[in-house]
């Protein structure tokens, strides 16, 4: 699933902060307004989306790849130029795990109309080609009508309109939703709403981790068994302090810039929480050592120790380790001001993930047997502050004895912007309500407008003319959307940031990465060598070849942090294309190699019998000591003179057949060809450089063939590395020496493919030295 805000910011590299894993998700945030609020509006009715507004007239993105199902292109403004109702509504489905369709809808609403382009010096073509034009032809003045999308196609970061007004102000109302059914389809299948969730026995896992340690438990000054250095099994742990929770625990750990950081919440008896970590306590250097500690404390099974840690369960069909060799040893905050050592894999430490909502991470379900709006429509305070378990004292509406509508509506208003934490808890609700853009909730929805105190009281024929407009404004008859029934409402924002942790690419989206072309060395029959621009196809063999291992390289990505962090996936997945021959062959099969017949298979192709074995003995198999040392001699010897022959299975008797075939499976089967790779890169730590803020350097080749020209491609050395990593096994910091990386230049073209599918806010410079949000000459595949 690959998903952005509608807003993408140019970010500073400098400015980033470490602790936070979406620093993109964080910028757009700050773009929220204080009016609009999700999902309470001002007049104590539903509000189900968010207003914002990045102070600029900017452009408006699709947050991901989807269907067009309504939209409106206004020629110009209404309300004496005041406001704009042009919109665009989405349809997107995506994949977010084996067997999971998400099906949601996205609306962009208040769009920049045509007339007033120019003023920004924005021009049509930045627009799709049906956006070009008005919906509809209408005096000026009047609102344009809304039309049915037709099945047109967008995708994600298509520029989709220009950032509008209502009523004067500057700011995009922006919703995302879901219909009954496919909210069921898909949340019937997760633990939304329940606040006694269980640890699932399945393989879906992604995003944070989150651990409930009941009250009682056992905290460790450290590990037992730690030597008096501090040391267990090599690896040192930091004393902490002995002890017991009072009350039960709610864990979050996630990782970010090779640290890991834990935040820790306690529980009262009244489900009130109180943050026990004011800050994420962080543990410098964890996760790029993660291999290393799980060779050192889980030498049986590495592999497994490797889930233990990151996941803190194994998730993997096949477990290797034994019950008892499973203890996890987790530093947590156990009370304010102390930290201590528990081991999280009993079974009464509920193991969770953003799989699972967790409630005690602010999901909330709301719906027609909880809900703060009464039958009246309006929210009620004081039932609010009982559903955000807020116990502090503050006006309530019962208390005050209010009779004025007005009245009521400031002291809901100041309660929701003024009071620490509302609007932050309220972005966990997930609503059941009536969408502001099916017409058929319009009586019910504003009937109380005419009451006494209400903005019409008197006025039936303000009143009449208000739903005439309001009726010309909505657009739920061209949606071909079920009228009348209520939808699921998120946050926007809130969801876009909850998915974004997902990381799970599917068929067409890993295809979608190739570049359309590739730079090559090539060599023509008189031996001269020259540069040529080949173009990169997407045909029957790696189509096969993605069908039959998605899954596998999906679970793998997950399972070594690769994904859902865009950064790396680009690192990984550019050199994986370039490495298979553009997703096309899973073994090198060079009989002519000096490392062959230890040549290159997996998605990394790994390499020479050394980094066959190690991978091997990540998996708990044994390898005896004398066949390691033979075969790590005859690989020197064959390195040394360029000959295979010392590395020739005959040479050595006691590799057996089933190592042999071991090592054809990481050819021929998909969970060894997609792990060989994570493992190798977890090792390599490959994730040190690509996570790097990636600074593109626009670089041109010339070629002669198919004709001659000169080819713009983009360097990046912090990918460079990751490169020279997978190739030599080590970063080089010599330029020169990336420069001897195998196939470099294609490398380069495959990352920057791979960086437009995946991430966001990359600068591409131009010719001029400035910076421009797209590649020259890019294409992008349409999958």
């Amino acid at each position: 699933m690959i998903i952005s805000p509608p807003f993408l910011p140019q970010l500073n590299p400098a400015k980033i902060d470490s602790t936070k894993p979406d620093p993109m998700m964080d910028a757009v945030d700050q773009f929220e307004l204080a009016h609009g609020i999700y999902p309470i509006t001002f007049d104590r009715r539903w509000h189900c989306g968010a207003h914002l507004s990045p102070d600029m007239h900017g452009p408006v993105y699709a947050i991901a790849d989807g269907e067009v199902v309504a939209y409106r292109v206004c020629q110009h403004a209404i309300d004496s130029g005041n406001s704009n109702v042009g919109f665009v509504l989405l349809k997107h489905t995506t994949e977010t795990g084996e067997g999971r369709t998400l099906t949601f809808y996205s609306l962009y609403m208040h769009l920049l109309p045509l007339a007033e382009y120019h003023t920004f010096g924005y021009v049509g073509t930045q627009l799709p080609e049906f956006l070009r034009m008005p919906s509809g032809q209408v005096p000026v003045g009047q609102v344009t009508p809304a039309v049915s999308g037709g099945g047109k196609k967008v995708w994600r970061k298509d520029v989709l309109g220009f950032l509008g007004r209502y009523q004067g102000p500057t700011y995009l109302h922006f919703e995302i939703f879901m219909t009954q059914p496919d909210f069921a389809a898909y949340f019937s299948h997760t633990q939304l709403g329940n606040t006694s969730p269980s640890t699932p026995d399945g393989p879906e896992w992604w995003g944070h981790a989150y651990f409930t340690i009941p009250a009682g438990s056992d905290f460790f000054s450290l590990p037992p068994g730690t030597g008096s250095d501090n040391k267990l099994h090599g690896i040192e742990f930091k004393p902490g302090q002995t002890g017991q929770n009072t009350l039960p625990l709610h864990v979050e750990t996630y990782f970010s810039q090779g640290a890991k950081y834990t935040n820790v919440w306690s529980e009262a008896a009244d489900g009130t929480r109180t943050l026990l970590t004011p800050h994420p306590v962080p543990e410098e250097g964890y996760e790029y050592g993660l291999y290393d500690r799980a060779t050192a404390l889980y030498p049986a099974c590495p592999s497994d120790g490797y889930e233990l840690m990151r996941l803190g369960r194994i998730v993997s069909a096949t477990k290797t380790l034994a019950a008892d060799a499973r203890a996890t040893w987790m530093k947590v905050a156990w009370a304010s001001g102390k930290q201590g050592y528990i081991d999280i894999n009993p079974l009464k430490i509920t193991k969770l993930s953003d799989v699972d909502f967790p409630f005690f991470m602010g999901w909330q379900k709301v719906t027609d047997g909880n809900t703060p709006f009464g039958s009246d429509g309006l929210c009620d305070i004081d039932v609010l502050k009982k559903m955000l378990k807020d116990v502090s004292d503050h006006e309530s509406l019962a208390d005050l004895q209010l009779t004025g509508l007005h009245e009521k509506e400031d002291i809901l208003l100041r309660y929701v912007r003024m009071t620490d934490g509302v609007r932050e808890k309220l972005r966990g609700f997930v609503c059941l309500a009536p969408s502001e853009w099916d017409s058929t909730h319009n009586d019910t929805r504003y009937m109380k407008l005419l009451d006494e105190g209400g903005f019409y009281h008197g006025n039936q024929k303000g009143y009449n003319d208000f739903l005439k407009y309001l009726n010309e404004v909505q657009f739920w008859d061209k949606t071909r959307l079920p009228a009348g029934q209520k939808l699921w409402f998120f946050h926007p924002l809130a969801f876009i940031r909850h998915f974004r942790k997902c990381g799970w690419l599917s068929e067409n989206e890993l295809l979608s990465v190739l570049p359309t072309s590739a730079l090559r060395y090539a060599k023509a029959a008189d031996g001269h060598k020259y540069w040529t621009s080949e173009k990169v196809v997407v045909n029957r063999n790696n189509r096969l070849t993605i069908q039959s291992t998605h899954l596998e390289l999906n679970r793998s990505m997950r399972k070594f942090g690769i994904s859902p962090n865009p950064w790396r996936i680009a690192a990984f997945l550019g050199n994986t294309v370039e490495e298979t021959q553009w997703f096309t062959k899973l073994h090198e099969d060079n009989s002519g190699a000096k490392y062959w017949p230890w040549d290159g298979r997996g998605f990394l192709q790994l390499t020479w019998p050394d980094n066959y074995v190690k991978y091997w003995e990540f998996l708990g198999r044994v390898i005896p000591e004398p066949l390691k040392r033979e075969l790590s001699a005859s690989a020197k010897t064959a390195n040394k003179d360029g000959s295979n022959a010392a590395l020739q299975d005959s040479r050595h008797p006691a590799l057996t057949a089933q190592m042999i075939q071991w090592r054809e499976d990481i050819a021929s089967k998909a969970v060894f060809s997609a792990e060989s790779s994570g493992a190798y890169w977890a090792w390599t730590k490959a994730a040190v450089y690509a996570d790097k803020f990636p600074v593109l350097q626009r670089q041109a080749q010339n070629i002669t063939k198919p004709r001659f020209s000169s080819v713009v491609y983009y360097s990046c050395l912090s990918y460079g590395q990751v490169a020279a990593t997978v190739n030599f096994g080590s970063p080089q910091k010599d330029a020169s020496r990336i420069a001897r990386v195998n196939g470099i230049l294609a490398r380069y073209q495959a990352y920057t493919s791979a960086l437009m599918v995946l991430a966001d806010g990359t600068l591409f410079p131009t010719a001029e030295c400035q910076g421009w949000d797209t590649p020259d000459g890019y294409q992008r595949r349409d999958m």
